[in-house]
């Protein structure tokens, strides 16, 4: 009823499924084996952390070399008329297509696509906006996934997954090991890689995207002190005072008194 339905599909060594097409969009996510799908007449290996988007319409084909379980998410392509939705067609995605995913961000479909089968079992009013939420948020991964596809760097594009993944998750407790392991590489690595690109190391540049978001808080909201040391990240109030004032050379206080907006504080 919300318009997206999520199932398994099965495909058994040599098994193959003719060419076809569908009136709906289909994401098929690789969970297991290994195969190939042909889009519109192109054929592409699928291996496990693979993700194949295809538009109402669109010729495709799927074949396996070995045991192939493919978890397929289709959404009607009314939803896709939502003002959100329909950028990623303008913007980023505009045709069927394979994409091969990293560690982060097919740690987050995998994430995303239990959401989604969760709230398709719970048949109820609130499920169908949530499953309707998450698709949006599949959209927007699928989205940068394809961006980031595009560096051919190595140590680059690892440096920029890492750099993306705490500009979204600055407020979390982020460790450096956890950022390594998401990425399926050594503590070691992750930190030089990421200061040989950005001349920073991996707490230096958390701790600037958060001082970076403060400082906006306190100069462009009413919000308390306390709130923001929260909202970006920081457990401890005191933890966040002394960080403000060794990054700015400020108290949070003086800063906002220096830095306030005019017009707000009229």
């Amino acid at each position: 009823m919300s318009g997206i339905h999520l199932y398994e599909s099965k495909h058994r060594e040599s098994y193959e499924v003719n060419v076809h097409h569908h009136s709906n969009y289909q994401i098929l996510y690789a969970i297991e084996g290994e195969g190939s799908i042909q889009l519109d007449g192109v054929k592409h290996a699928v291996e496990q952390e693979c993700a194949a988007i295809i538009f109402p319409h669109s010729d495709h084909a799927v074949s396996s070399e070995s045991h192939l379980t493919l978890l397929v998410m289709e959404f009607d392509a009314a939803l896709m008329q939502d003002a959100f939705a329909s950028r990623w067609k303008a913007d980023t995605i505009d045709g069927s297509i394979l994409l091969r995913l990293n560690s982060v961000s097919g740690n987050e479909l995998r994430q995303l696509l239990r959401k989604l089968l969760f709230e398709q079992k719970q048949e109820d009013s609130l499920s169908q906006w949530a499953m309707q939420i998450h698709l949006l948020e599949v959209l927007l991964l699928l989205a940068r996934a394809k961006q980031s596809s595009q560096v051919t760097d190595a140590n680059g594009l690892r440096a920029e997954r890492i750099r993306s993944y705490i500009d979204s998750h600055y407020f979390e407790p982020l460790m450096p090991g956890e950022l390594a392991q998401r990425l399926g590489i050594s503590s070691r690595h992750a930190a030089h890689i990421f200061k040989e690109q950005y001349q920073l190391t991996l707490l230096q540049y958390l701790t600037e995207v958060r001082m970076s978001t403060a400082m906006k808080l306190l100069a462009e909201s009413d919000k308390d002190i306390v709130s923001i040391s929260f909202e970006v990240g920081y457990e401890s109030l005191p933890t966040f005072y002394r960080t403000f004032k060794n990054y700015v050379k400020l108290s949070p206080n003086k800063y906002r008194q220096q830095h306030r907006n005019p017009v707000q504080s009229v």
